[in-house]
């Protein structure tokens, strides 16, 4: 690594790119080693308080110091409005950079920007700052609507565990994805297509607990750019703060950018090497979940997305008129079952979903809809198949006020894994889903991930030392934590299905899922399901190579795309089918010819992991 210092200016040059440090307005222009410039990296930074926005007022001019590992660091102190000290720091090595913003004082922290910031600077001027934008696309890794993978450079992406099907909220399909946006050279011609180039990763280097803030957002405005880490106001900062380091370095493409940031992790220790248990030789057979039948059975199933107001569903449904959740019932299943068998469709697991349970946070059988669980369960067992249980993570239905987050008017919004009487509640469910003196149940399938609660409002329990418990991310990964501990000291071989692709998240699954299916790019063409399906699978496989891929199968646009993606699902996971009789979305029946074809699949299927030894 050489450092070139001459008027206004230091040159940093390594192996793997060069940086041009500059003091007005303080910045770092980074470039690859022929001096084609990526961006124009803001060294300016606001760790917002929930009482001050953090506003810098001075800048200091960029210092390189050396370093011990034969790198240079450039520090930035700035003086803020909020902190008694703030610097960045951006350390230099040969193959990356590492960027950091350090704070000192009190206060609980709002949204932290880096690469950016709010400052008044000496010329005068003022407001918001941000990282200039020189290169075409950003990569993202998590599924959002409308279907592009590799989007603009100038659109939005956002990272993290709050979301839902609402307008602007389907980018927690993953949740938690990898926190690790991909910038690339060249515009994408298609939703999931990746075009060759040159890529610049940035990511998150940090373990689960130290992930306490609930999204992370790559904002763009006209040419810049920054990221923002929305920390709700849960975490207290008394003494020094220093941010999850941001890491910046050059990839080949975007799933190698995806695979050094799981290498990262695990070679810091802040993510497993694999899974936490071999994988039993149940876990790969074929699954059916019910999910996609019973709403195909149900009159106001969930329909393509409407463009005109007769396509809307009643704002209320009728008295008596049953929705996908109400026939989550054994006579449903029953009937299901024995038309698949009919067909010669024998599912290794069944997975009765949503809604098995009288209540949701508490996870006891409606005794309308399942007279005898734990009777059906063993029926299922004496078939030679095992049962998974869809379970709502976050909710709080049921669960007393005093174990959850809460708003200001002591409403439960959602379970508190930081609360220690509710971790031994669901401990305690769990073992009776699973365990010979409970319902036997095989293992679970947890949906509803991305329903983290959210708000600076919000009342959660605290922490043994009187500040903030856990929040954010890392509260999921304790709630999902107490579940799969609770889970194998039940039952040792029994399987839990996420669908968070996070490589810190690998200790606490044994299956990723590549969960509910998209339809329409920015265009309002439909996207291909197995386009959709096999960008989620590469993404996985870069994260959690070692863990298993549940393949989903919900919803499906039509016949066609149903049985194009049965017969692509056998090459990227376990196969999982949702339908029996009909579509939901199309209405279309399904024939013989079509169960016919699972079939065939799931055959082939079989006899090449039983090939492999099960693997």
């Amino acid at each position: 690594m050489r450092v070139d210092e001459r008027p206004g200016a230091t040159t940093i040059t390594a192996d793997a790119y060069v940086l041009e440090v500059r003091a007005n307005p303080p910045r770092a222009v980074l470039a690859d080693p022929d001096g084609l410039i990526w961006t124009h990296l803001s060294l300016l930074a606001s760790v917002a308080r929930t009482d001050d926005a953090d506003e810098t007022y001075s800048v200091a001019p960029p210092r390189v110091d050396a370093t011990d590992d034969d790198g240079v660091v450039v520090v930035v102190e700035q003086t803020s409005t909020a902190w008694e000290h703030k610097e960045v720091r951006l350390a230099c090595r040969e193959g990356a950079l590492e960027l950091t913003v350090t704070v000192r004082g009190h206060g609980r922290l709002g949204d932290v920007t880096v690469l950016g910031g709010r400052a008044v600077l000496p010329n005068g001027a003022a407001g918001t700052f941000r990282s200039a934008i020189e290169f075409a696309s950003v990569y993202s890794p998590t599924p959002s609507e409308p279907v592009q993978v590799v989007r603009p450079a100038h659109s939005a992406v956002v990272l993290g565990v709050v979301g839902d099907a609402l307008p602007g909220r389907l980018h927690a399909v993953f949740s938690p994805p990898p926190l690790c946006l991909v910038l690339g050279r060249a515009a994408a011609t298609g939703p999931t297509q990746v075009p060759a180039g040159d890529w610049l990763r940035l990511a998150v280097r940090a373990g689960a607990a130290e992930l306490r803030f609930t999204e992370l957002t790559y904002e763009s405005v006209d040419g810049g750019f920054s990221l923002r880490l929305d920390y709700d106001g849960h975490t207290r900062v008394d003494g020094e703060f220093t941010t999850p380091p941001l890491v910046i370095a050059p990839a080949a493409d975007p799933l190698q950018a995806l695979a050094d940031h799981r290498r990262e992790l695990v070679d810091a220790g802040l993510a497993p090497a694999g899974p936490a248990h071999p994988a039993a030789a149940w876990w790969r057979e074929p699954i059916f979940c019910g999910w996609g039948a019973q709403c195909a059975r149900a009159p106001f199933g969930p329909a393509s997305h409407p463009y005109r107001l007769a396509d809307l569903a009643p704002a209320v449904v009728p008295p008596g008129v049953a929705i996908g959740p109400d026939l989550a019932r054994q006579d449903v299943y029953d009937e299901l079952l024995a038309h698949l068998d009919g067909a010669g469709v024998r599912p290794g697991t069944i997975v009765l979903d949503d809604r098995w349970q009288a209540r949701y946070g508490l996870g006891e059988p409606d005794p309308e809809r399942w007279p005898d669980l734990r009777a059906w369960i063993a029926d299922r067992h004496r078939d030679g198949q095992r049962v998974l249980l869809w379970w709502k993570a976050w909710d709080p239905d049921g669960v007393p006020a005093a174990e959850c987050v809460r708003d200001p008017g002591g409403r439960p919004v959602a379970v508190d894994p930081g609360n220690p009487a509710y971790r031994e509640r669901l401990a305690a469910i769990v073992r009776f889903l699973v365990s010979a003196e409970g319902l036997d149940a095989d293992g679970v399938k947890v949906d509803f991930t991305q329903r983290a609660p959210a708000g600076r409002l919000l009342v959660a329990a605290p922490a043994d030392d009187g500040g903030p418990g856990p929040w954010g991310i890392a509260a999921l990964h304790v709630l999902l934590a107490t579940m799969y501990d609770a889970l194998k000291a039940a039952k040792p071989d029994a399987l839990m299905i996420t669908h968070t692709p996070h490589p810190a998240f690998g200790d606490v699954c044994d299956m990723v899922r590549l969960n509910d299916v998209l339809e329409r790019d920015p265009t309002a063409a439909l996207v291909p399901v197995a386009d959709q399906l096999r960008f989620r699978h590469d993404v996985v496989r870069a994260t959690m190579p070692g863990h298993l891929v549940d393949t989903d199968q919900w919803p499906m646009p039509d016949r066609a795309q149903w049985r194009a993606y049965v017969e692509a699902q056998a090459d990227l996971g376990v196969p999982a089918l949702y339908y029996a009789e009909r579509m939901d979305r199309s209405g279309e029946e399904l024939g013989p010819e079509d169960l016919a074809l699972v079939a065939r699949t799931w055959e082939r299927y079989r006899a090449r992991i039983a090939g492999a030894g099960g693997r």
